[in-house]
């Protein structure tokens, strides 16, 4: 079936692939430095209470900062809807669709949460507010999702309000 197509053109289409395929197997977290604030934040945070999500921190931060999403947001969802991952099925830490999706790993369910919540259009363009209104119409649940966020820390957090939390 290959016959007609020159070896030139597969060799070269070969080679175009391999950078494509060694950037889809780089893990977004290890983009997150080891000292980022928000980091070490986010894992003493779930150390604190004791969640099993505790180690996806830095892909909670990873997928935020990939979908310009607040970095407080996807730990406070996961943190209302499940307990910090303590009720979860089928890796939805999210409760995404009422808790109905499956996803392969809760890794997966992070980045896709993220993306479906920057570029979904039920979503696109929307503030935290905006965001959390779209996911949840009840008023109280923003407030809680929120109050969480408050709790977890500034949005801006720096090395300098780190320390002010210890």
């Amino acid at each position: 079936m290959l016959s007609f197509v020159p070896k030139e053109f597969v060799m070269v289409a070969g080679l175009l692939a391999v950078p494509a395929a060694v950037a889809l197997a780089q893990d977004p977290a290890a983009v997150i430095p080891k000292n980022d604030p928000r980091l070490v934040r986010l894992q003493q945070y779930f150390g604190e209470r004791k969640c099993p999500i505790g180690h996806f921190a830095a892909d909670f931060l990873a997928a935020s900062d990939a979908n310009k999403l607040d970095w407080r947001l996807l730990p406070s969802l996961s943190m209302v809807e499940t307990g910090g991952g303590k009720g979860t099925r089928n890796n939805n830490i999210f409760g995404w669709n009422c808790g109905r999706t499956s996803f392969r790993s809760v890794k997966e369910g992070i980045h896709v949460v993220a993306a479906k919540l920057s570029q979904s259009p039920w979503y696109r363009g929307k503030d935290t507010t905006g965001i959390l209104k779209a996911y949840n119409s009840n008023p109280r649940y923003g407030e809680r999702v929120k109050a969480v966020m408050q709790t977890i820390g500034s949005p801006n957090l720096s090395t300098a309000s780190l320390a002010a939390l210890n």
